[in-house]
Parts: C-alpha cells; structure tokens; sequence
C-alpha cells in the first residue's frame, strides 16, 4: 500500500482521531473479555497498523470485537487462562490463513446471516444486563461472570433485582454524567473538538470525577 505525502494531511488528523476512539475501546473490551489490559493495546496495533497496511483496503475494519468480548471471556475461563487462550488463539489464526489460501471462505455463504445477527444481538443483550449493575455500583466477585447461573449461586435477573439494595451513589453519579456526555454531545458546542471524541472525554472525566469523590 503506497503512502501518499500529499493526503498525509487528512489521514494524520484521521488517524488521530480514530486511535483516540480506540484507545478507551481497546481498554474496555480487555477489561470485560477478562484479559490483561495490554492485549487490549495490543490488539488495537496489530489490528490497526499491521492489518492495515497488510490488506490494502480501504474500507476495512480490523481490532478488538466488543461483540467477542463474552466469547474471549468464556474461553479463558474454559482453557483455565490467558496464556493458554493466546495459545489456542495462534493456531486458530494458522488455521484461519490456510483457510484463506484454500478459498474455504465459500462455507460462509451456507451459514444463514440471522444466526450470525442473533449471536451478535445475543451477546449485546447479555452485555448490558451484566453492565448495569455495574452502573449503580453494585461490584461483587462474580463481575466477570457471563453466565446467566453466576458462580455466587446467583442468575442475571436475581442479580439485577438485588441491584437496588446495593447502590452507590458516587457510582451511579458517575454514570449518569458520562451517558449524559454520550448522548448530548453532538447537541454541545463540544462537538467542534474534532480532535477529542466524546468516548475519552468520557474517560477522562470518569476518573476525575472518581479520584474527586
């Protein structure tokens, strides 16, 4: 892929404001597929720069999956950790490139789209329930856990039921401004900043407002 000195001064600005969207994404998705915040940076370079350039396209979207993030989790904790995950993980993409080399992308076209969209919404629908405790503060030990029988001997809806006899204030206070930013921004003159998305001003101000508290 060549690079062109005359259009680097739209794609720098681009970039910059897409590796400032990735950045708290990449951290998110880590954090809730249960692995190290690192593989999460990680994974947005690999999927960013070297599958970038590597591919030619320009249309092409590659790095962490927010999509995935059940699966991963459900995987290391399956393997009995991370390491032995990244393991697994390198030989399913030896086994992804030999499939591409042999066209077998043809077995796609037999698997009907409204499984695909299921898993997808599946997964969606089972992020949120287990994030909304979260918001209202309510953290306990199982937080990781993407099964609807949780290990606390506890199911998602008994779990969110017992969310409002555990809520902390500072928590919820927290949450409510940064989906306020989410939600409002375009509709601020806060939307100018080209350069400053609205999800790492949302960071940002998430863990001011938590050290102020």
């Amino acid at each position: 892929m060549a690079i062109s000195i005359s259009k680097l001064k739209y794609d720098f600005p681009a970039g910059l404001v897409v590796f400032l969207v990735a950045l708290p994404l990449c951290l998110g998705i880590a954090l809730a597929s249960g692995a190290p915040l690192l593989s999460g940076i990680i994974s947005g370079i690999i999927g960013g720069v070297i599958v970038g350039f590597l591919s030619g396209s320009e249309t092409s979207v590659s790095g962490p999956a927010a999509g995935l993030a059940a699966v991963v989790l459900a995987s290391i904790t399956k393997l009995g950790g991370f390491e032995l995950f990244s393991a697994a993980l390198f030989i399913a993409g030896f086994l992804q490139l030999a499939s591409g080399l042999l066209k077998a992308g043809i077995i796609a076209n037999y698997i009907p789209s409204n499984v695909i969209k299921g898993l997808l919404a599946a997964i969606g629908v089972l992020l949120i329930l287990k994030q909304i405790p979260q918001a209202f503060g309510y953290d306990g030990t199982h937080q990781d856990d993407f099964s609807f029988v949780q290990s606390n001997g506890e199911n998602t809806f008994s779990h969110l039921f017992n969310t409002f006899f555990h809520v902390t204030p500072g928590v919820v206070i927290v949450s409510v401004i940064s989906i306020s930013v989410l939600v409002f921004w375009d509709k601020t003159p806060l939307k100018k900043l080209k350069f400053f998305p609205a999800s790492l001003f949302v960071v940002l101000l998430g863990i001011g407002v938590n050290e102020f508290f």
